[in-house]
C-alpha cells in the first residue's frame, strides 16, 4: 500500500512540473485558432451553423489527433523513457539494420540498456520487408532524410514559435490601447531579445515558476470559456456532434477546406509533448494531459466559439474580444508569461534536437555547455542561440501580422506530425513486433487525416508557409551535407588505416625513438590502426612511451551507464604499450565540466591490464583484429590497483617529482609551462593527480612493470594528437558531388568548432595532424 502510495505521489509531482516544460506551445494556441480559421473567403460564412462546425472541426482535430494519436501511441513508443523524432529512429536503428553511423560493433549490443527489458526482437526471424530496407542502402538513406526533414521542422519550430507565442500574447493591446501595431511589434521584439540573451545564464532559478504560471493560464481560460458558454449560447454543446463538420463543409465548400490551415493551428505543440518525454513519465503526461490540459481547452474553444456565434465582428481578435473587460489586464498577463514560458520550452527542444544531431553525426560541430548547477538535462547552444534569435526577429519584424506567421508555424508544425505518423508504423512493425497490417491501419487512419491538413497548409505558402520552406531546406540541406562529408571522410579513413601486419614488423620500439609520455591520438575508427599516427611518424620518428588510440562515438541509445562507457584493448603485444580505449556515449548524454577524462583513462587501462592478467574478459568482450576489447566497469571484483593521491609538488606550482621528466624538458620549456598553468588554473587542476601501483602482489611480475610504465608515462606528458583531415572530390567527379564536398561540406567544415575545442583539450597539449583526401 505505501509502495502504490509512493508512485501515486511520484506521478502526481511529474504532472505537476510537466505543465511548466511540456503543454506551453499547445496551451496558448487559442490565441490565434479562430483569428486564422476565419480568414480569406470563410470571413464571408459568418453564421452560427458554420462557427459550431469550426469548433467541431477543433474538438475532434484535438480528440484523435492529440489525444487518441499521442497520447495512446506515440507516448508508448518511448527509447528507454526518452521520446522525440530521433528516439524513433534510435529504435528502428537498433531493431533492423537501418543504421548509416559508422563505428558500430557487436559489443554495443551488450549494453545493458541498449535493448529494452523482456525486449526479445532480436531472436524473432527477419521478414521479408524488413530484409528489403536492410538490403537498400537507398531505403536507409531514405529514412534518414525523412529524420532529418523532421529533424529541420523542430528547428523551424523554434524559431516560429517564439515570434507567434509573443506576438500573439501582447495583441490585445492594439485593440484595447492607442498603441499602433508597429509599436507592438517592437515592444514584441523586446521581449524576444530579452528572452533569448538570458538563455545563458540557464533557467534553474525561475523553472520552479513555470508549472505555476501554465496552469494558472489553463485555469484562466477555462473559466472565461465557461462564462461565454453561459452567457452568450449555452447550445453550443450541440457543436460536440461530427455532424456540423458535415454541415461546414456543407456550407462552406473549398473556403472551407483552405481553413483547414487554421484548424490545424489548435495541435501545434502536441509534438512537443513527445519530444519532453525524458524528462518525465508516459503516465504523468497522461495524466495532466486528461485531467487538466484537454478539458480546459475544449472549454475555452467552446466558449469562443459561444462568443462567435452571437459576435461576428469580433473574429479578428476572437480571444481577447471574449474576455470579459474586469478580467481582460489579468488575462494579458497571465498570456504575455504563458507565452515566455512556451518559448523558453521551445528553443530548449531546439537545442537538444542540436545536439542529438550533432551526436549522430548530422550537424556541424557547435559549442554545448552544460553546468551542473542547472536543471537536469537543459543545455546551451550559443550559435544555435544566436542564429535563431535573427530569425525570430527576422519573421516577426518581416510579416507583422501574426496570420501569416501562424500559417507558417502550423505548417512546420503538421509536417513533423506527419513524418513522426510515417515513422510509427515501422515501429509497430519492427520494435513491437506487431502485424503489417496494424501498420496499414495506422498509417492509412492517421495519415489520411493529415494528409488532408498538409494539404490545405501547403496552400497557405504565398501567405507566409513559404518561410517553413525555406528554413526546413536549409536546415535539411545542412544536417544532410554535414552527414554526407563526414562519412565519407570515415570511409576514407577506414581505407587507408595501416594494417596490423605492418605495426607488428616494426618491433616493440615501432622503428622510433620513444620518450617518456602518453599520447592520445583521436581516431574515429574503431578497429585499425588510422593512417594519422603512421603520417605524424614519417614526418617525426619519435613518439612517447605509451599510446592510447582514443575512439570516441555514440551509440543510437538515449544514455549509456557510465560504468559501461569504456572499452578498452590492447594493439600488438604487452611490450608495445600500445592501448585501444573506445568511448561510447548516448545521443542525449551530456559531457558535464570538471570531468577529468585523463584519470578515469588511466584508471580504466590499468583495470583492463589486471582483467587480462587475472585471464577475466566477462561476457561483454569483442574480437577485433587488435585483440580483445573487453568493457571496464567500476564496479569489477579486483578493484583498482592504483591509487591516487593529491600531488603537493603540483599545489606548490613547482615542477615535477619525475627525475625523467624534469631532466628531459629544457629550463625555458618548464619556465613556459609554469606560466602557462598560472594563465590557466584548469589545466594545473587536471594535472593535480598521481597515480602510483599498490603494494599489491601479482602472479606476473610484467603486470606490475607495464603499470609503472602507464602511471610515469601519464605523470610526465599527456599529449593529445587530433587528426585535421580535408576531403575534395576529385575532378572527374560529378557535379553535384563537387559542389556539396568542395563547396557546401568545406565551407561548413572551415566554419564550425574545431575538434580540440569540441574535446575540451588544453591548447599547450593539442598536436593536429593534416591529412588530405581525394574521393
Amino acid at each position: 500500500m505505501a509502495d502504490r502510495r509512493n508512485r501515486c505521489n511520484q506521478v502526481l509531482l511529474l504532472a505537476y512540473q510537466s505543465f511548466g516544460l511540456v503543454f506551453g506551445d499547445l496551451s496558448i494556441s487559442p490565441l490565434y485558432v479562430y483569428k486564422c480559421t476565419f480568414y480569406g473567403g470563410l470571413r464571408h460564412h459568418q453564421t452560427e451553423d458554420t462557427i459550431f462546425g469550426a469548433f467541431s472541426l477543433i474538438f475532434w482535430t484535438i480528440t484523435l489527433l492529440s489525444l487518441i494519436k499521442y497520447m495512446v501511441f506515440v507516448l508508448s513508443a518511448d527509447d528507454n523513457g526518452e521520446g522525440g523524432i530521433f528516439a524513433l529512429y534510435a529504435l528502428l536503428c537498433r531493431h533492423a539494420r537501418f543504421s548509416l553511423l559508422p563505428n558500430q560493433q557487436a559489443a554495443d549490443e551488450e549494453i545493458s540498456t541498449y535493448y529494452g527489458s523482456g525486449d526479445a526482437s532480436r531472436n524473432l526471424p527477419s521478414s521479408a520487408f524488413k530484409s528489403l530496407i536492410e538490403r537498400n542502402k537507398r531505403s536507409k538513406t531514405a529514412l534518414l532524410i525523412l529524420v532529418l526533414v523532421g529533424t529541420s521542422m523542430v528547428i523551424t519550430i523554434g524559431v516560429l514559435t517564439p515570434a507567434i507565442s509573443v506576438s500573439s500574447s501582447i495583441d490585445g493591446l492594439v485593440a484595447k490601447t492607442s498603441l499602433k501595431h508597429s509599436t507592438v511589434v517592437m515592444i514584441a521584439c523586446a521581449l524576444l531579445v530579452g528572452l533569448f540573451v538570458l538563455q545563458h545564464r540557464g533557467t534553474n532559478k525561475v523553472a520552479f515558476l513555470f508549472a505555476p504560471i501554465m496552469i494558472l493560464w489553463l485555469l484562466s481560460i477555462a473559466t472565461v470559456g465557461l462564462y461565454n458558454i453561459v452567457t452568450w449560447n449555452p447550445s453550443v454543446y450541440k457543436a460536440l456532434s461530427p455532424y456540423y463538420i458535415y454541415i461546414f463543409f456543407r456550407d462552406t465548400g473549398i473556403d472551407g477546406w483552405l481553413s483547414l490551415g487554421g484548424i490545424l493551428l489548435c495541435i501545434t505543440g502536441t509534438e512537443a509533448i513527445f519530444a519532453e518525454l525524458g524528462q518525465f513519465t508516459a503516465t504523468s503526461i497522461r495524466f495532466a494531459f486528461c485531467c487538466v490540459v484537454y478539458p480546459c481547452l475544449v472549454l475555452q474553444y467552446m466558449g469562443q466559439a459561444a462568443f462567435l456565434s452571437k459576435n461576428f465582428s469580433a473574429l479578428p481578435s476572437s480571444f481577447y474580444s471574449s474576455i470579459p473587460d474586469p478580467f481582460f489586464w489579468p488575462v494579458l498577463i497571465m498570456a504575455m508569461l504563458a507565452a515566455m514560458v512556451a518559448s523558453q520550452a521551445v528553443i530548449f527542444a531546439t537545442f537538444s534536437i542540436v545536439k542529438q544531431c550533432y551526436a549522430l553525426g548530422c550537424f556541424p560541430r557547435v559549442k554545448i555547455v552544460h553546468k551542473p548547477r542547472w536543471v537536469l538535462g537543459q543545455i546551451y547552444i550559443p550559435e544555435i542561440n544566436w542564429v535563431v534569435m535573427i530569425l525570430t526577429l527576422a519573421v516577426t519584424i518581416g510579416f507583422q501580422d501574426t496570420r501569416h506567421i501562424a500559417f507558417a508555424f502550423g505548417l512546420a508544425c503538421m509536417t513533423l506530425a506527419f513524418v513522426t505518423t510515417w515513422l510509427m508504423p515501422l515501429i509497430i512493425n519492427f520494435v513491437w513486433n506487431r502485424h503489417i497490417v496494424f501498420s496499414v491501419l495506422f498509417i492509412l487512419f492517421f495519415g489520411t487525416i493529415e494528409l488532408v491538413f498538409v494539404a490545405s497548409a501547403l496552400v497557405k505558402i504565398p501567405k507566409g508557409g513559404w518561410i517553413t520552406l525555406f528554413l526546413s531546406l536549409f536546415f535539411t540541406f545542412i544536417t544532410y551535407v554535414w552527414h554526407y562529408g563526414s562519412r565519407k571522410k570515415y570511409l576514407c579513413d577506414q581505407h587507408n588505416k595501416v594494417p596490423m601486419k605492418q605495426i607488428l614488423s616494426l618491433g616493440p620500439s615501432l622503428g622510433i625513438i620513444k620518450v617518456p609520455g602518453m599520447g592520445l591520438i583521436y581516431t574515429e575508427l574503431a578497429s585499425g590502426v588510422p593512417s594519422t599516427f603512421t603520417h605524424f611518424l614519417t614526418n617525426l620518428p619519435a613518439f612517447y612511451q605509451v599510446v592510447v588510440f582514443v575512439c570516441c562515438k555514440t551509440v543510437p541509445i538515449p544514455y549509456v551507464p557510465q560504468k559501461e562507457r569504456y572499452l578498452i584493448g590492447r594493439i600488438g603485444p604487452k611490450t608495445y604499450r600500445m592501448y585501444r580505449c573506445i568511448i561510447r556515449a548516448g545521443y542525449k548524454d551530456v559531457n558535464k565540466d570538471g570531468d577529468d577524462f585523463e584519470d578515469e583513462l588511466v584508471m580504466s587501462i590499468a583495470e583492463f591490464i589486471q582483467l587480462e592478467s587475472e585471464g577475466y574478459g566477462g561476457s561483454n568482450t569483442d574480437r577485433s583484429i587488435d585483440g580483445r576489447l573487453a568493457v571496464v566497469k567500476a564496479s569489477n571484483k579486483f578493484g583498482t590497483r592504483l591509487s591516487r593521491s593529491i600531488s603537493e609538488a603540483n599545489i606548490a606550482g613547482s615542477s615535477r617529482s619525475q627525475p625523467t621528466v624534469t631532466n628531459s624538458k629544457s629550463p625555458a620549456l618548464l619556465r613556459l609551462r609554469a606560466e602557462y598553468e598560472q594563465e590557466l588554473p584548469r589545466l594545473s587542476m587536471r594535472r593535480m593527480f598521481q597515480f602510483r601501483p599498490m603494494d599489491t602482489k601479482f602472479r606476473q611480475p610484467q603486470v606490475k612493470e607495464e603499470l609503472f610504465d602507464l602511471v610515469n608515462a601519464k605523470d610526465a606528458e599527456v599529449a593529445y594528437i587530433v587528426g585535421h583531415g580535408h576531403v575534395k572530390a576529385k575532378r572527374n567527379s560529378v557535379f553535384v558531388k563537387r559542389l556539396v564536398i568542395n563547396v557546401a561540406y568545406s565551407f561548413l567544415r572551415k566554419n564550425c568548432r574545431s575538434p580540440g575545442v569540441m574535446l575540451n583539450i588544453p591548447h599547450i597539449c593539442l598536436i593536429k595532424v593534416g591529412m588530405n583526401y581525394s574521393l
